[in-house]
């Protein structure tokens, strides 16, 4: 893969392709999975300049824990209807309606972790055989020893001391039976990239991501929004901020910044400036020193 007078986005635009290619070359059933957050939302992009004039080589899937924010479904279902693409929707509702994994009591209670289980059942159910995400190095310790193709045993599990070399860009998709791969062509973006993408691609985004009036509920130094979905605690209320979010989830777990950036050219500013990574406000990251890599080894993405 030459870099031959490529600016550094279209170094990882071509990366991100060749590895999407790669992927519809060596395995049989592969899937795409789109949350409509920036970074599937990017993702979709590349798939487009990967296969165009082709349809997908994969279909889409959401695990969609039940406590999503509205905006994000929303146009998510807006952008599936345009691409004409096919999109699956698992719900960890139904896991626990089926007794697959238990609802978490308490006041921090979230479904976050539980995906883990519905997306396992997915994959089995369609009989993916590699599931390629949006996660980047940047975004975490724990994602940072992951590899563009991670392979994941017969239960799902990630074992971060077991994984292929990749040199020279010759990934290795061989697996045996009931064994997959999660496939990370972002690995090498951060978080600045992305957004600098999104502006040079004149992408549209959920508007949860630009400033907003929301209530919301300060707890433990995040800032989470107020929904159905939060127990307040006795010394908690709920007050009205202008903010916005970094990255999106479950409503649960998922922090806010406070922020007037209204534009995309806002945003990749604020960025310039952060010194807190996007995940420093995921509550479900804060359980444990090691909250990520915990749930990955388990088969989370």
């Amino acid at each position: 893969m030459t870099s031959y007078n490529l600016t550094h986005l279209q170094q990882l635009e071509a990366e991100a392709i060749f590895i999407m290619r790669e992927v519809a070359a060596q395995f049989e059933r592969p899937v795409l999975m789109f949350s409509g957050g920036k970074d599937s939302i990017v993702m979709v992009r590349l798939a487009q300049k990967a296969f165009h004039p082709a349809r997908f080589p994969f279909p889409l899937l959401h695990i969609d824990t039940g406590h999503n924010f509205p905006e994000t479904l929303e146009f998510r279902d807006n952008l599936v209807n345009e691409l004409g693409e096919r999109l699956i929707v698992r719900t960890v509702q139904d896991s626990i309606d089926q007794g697959r994994v238990a609802e978490e009591k308490g006041p921090n209670a979230s479904r976050n972790a539980l995906q883990t289980v519905t997306l396992l059942d997915a994959i089995e159910e369609f009989s993916f055989d590699a599931a390629i995400g949006g996660a980047r190095r940047d975004e975490e310790k724990a994602r940072a020893k992951e590899r563009f193709f991670s392979h994941r045993d017969e239960f799902g599990q990630w074992d971060p001391k077991n994984q292929r070399p990749e040199l020279w860009y010759l990934f290795n998709g061989k697996k045996s039976i009931g064994e997959h791969f999660r496939i990370f062509p972002l690995s090498n973006w951060t978080e600045m990239d992305v957004w600098q993408y999104i502006a040079r691609e004149n992408l549209a985004l959920p508007t949860i991501y630009f400033s907003h009036d929301r209530e919301i509920v300060a707890r433990n130094g995040m800032i989470l929004a107020n929904s159905p979905h939060i127990t307040l605690g006795d010394k908690e209320k709920v007050e009205t901020r202008r903010v916005r979010f970094r990255t999106v989830g479950d409503m649960t777990c998922t922090g806010a910044v406070e922020s007037v950036a209204h534009s995309i050219d806002d945003i990749i500013a604020e960025v310039a400036a952060a010194r807190v990574t996007e995940r420093g406000g995921r509550a479900d990251d804060k359980r444990s020193e090691t909250a990520m890599e915990d749930r990955k080894k388990q088969g989370y993405f």
